[in-house]
């Protein structure tokens, strides 16, 4: 089963934002905000799920961090607890709809000098959110992110065009089964099938319609023009082995962030935070503590 929490969340503080209370107070349902370790002086941490997940995707990390940070966990429309009556489809047509849902969050609760973290697509969503809004974030933990799926004539991102076309349509016709072979993909065959299995949990639980319509924004996305914005620092965290985001893409986006820094995991798989959480633990804390300046590090 999923990771639960066993951190008591700590209710969002009735803080001021633009607008009134009311539309304070959706933000915070519309995203199921959870904030855990609150404490004066406490660094904010605010983790970014990936595609099909939900916050529950960072337990394994949690325990470890709360210590240290307050962490702003929240899901995305459509995914978790989130509100699904909430769902636009012409907002969150683009990657940008879901990045102003992030800003939307850092207002309502008045964060400042915020990190975000984020997985995969959560990463990219964190990073618009930067690009959006500059001045709430200080750095970016960017753990197997992807600016572009598609490979085209310049630019290696792993998958053909075709490939995704026929990715989306067998999660039109048997998503159960698409969920099953995607989670194992992701995983990929060197870890272990539990694993797999509790991703595609994550993916099952999600509503099918919405999370069809997430996953073709998401494959079919195109960031690379906004790298060249991020103003604050960045780690990029890859694995040695990943069929999503293969090193090619991690190569780039350390070529065209301006502030980035880059470490291999010698852990194979998408989501190091399921199949490595204590070597993804060590390379972001050496990075909030200003260790590790190298361009390229391997753990």
């Amino acid at each position: 089963m999923p990771f639960v929490y066993s951190t008591r969340p700590t209710p969002p503080a009735p803080v001021a934002v633009r607008g009134s209370l009311t539309e304070r107070h959706h933000v915070l349902r519309r995203n199921h905000v959870q904030v855990l370790g609150a404490g004066a002086g406490k660094p904010t941490l605010l983790l970014c799920h990936g595609f099909g997940c939900n916050q529950h995707i960072w337990g394994y990390l949690v325990p470890a961090l709360v210590t240290r940070y307050q962490l702003v966990l929240f899901d995305h429309v459509g995914a978790g607890e989130s509100d699904a009556q909430a769902y636009d489809p012409q907002k969150y047509a683009t990657l940008d709809g879901y990045a102003r849902d992030v800003v939307e969050i850092c207002q309502a609760l008045e964060l400042r000098q915020v990190i975000g973290m984020g997985h995969s697509v959560g990463a990219m969503i964190t990073m618009l959110a930067a690009v959006q809004a500059p001045a709430y974030f200080a750095k970016l933990i960017m753990l197997a992110p992807s600016p572009c799926y598609l490979n085209e004539p310049d630019y290696y991102g792993g998958f053909e065009r075709e490939d995704v076309q026929q990715l989306l349509e067998l999660m039109r016709t048997d998503y159960h089964g698409w969920a099953s072979m995607f989670a194992g993909l992701l995983m990929g065959p060197a870890n272990p099938a539990a694993l797999g299995e509790e991703l595609a949990q994550y993916f099952c639980q999600m509503n099918a319609a919405l999370a069809q319509e997430f996953a073709r924004v998401t494959l079919l996305a195109d960031s690379r023009a906004a790298l060249s914005q991020v103003s604050v620092p960045v780690l990029l965290v890859q694995c040695q082995q990943d069929a999503v985001a293969p090193a090619e893409v991690g190569a780039y986006l350390l070529a065209h962030l301006p502030h980035a820094q880059l470490v291999t995991l010698a852990a194979t798989g998408h989501c190091p935070h399921l199949s490595a959480p204590l070597e993804t633990l060590a390379v972001v804390e050496a990075f909030l503590a200003g260790k590790g300046a190298e361009r390229t590090l391997t753990a």
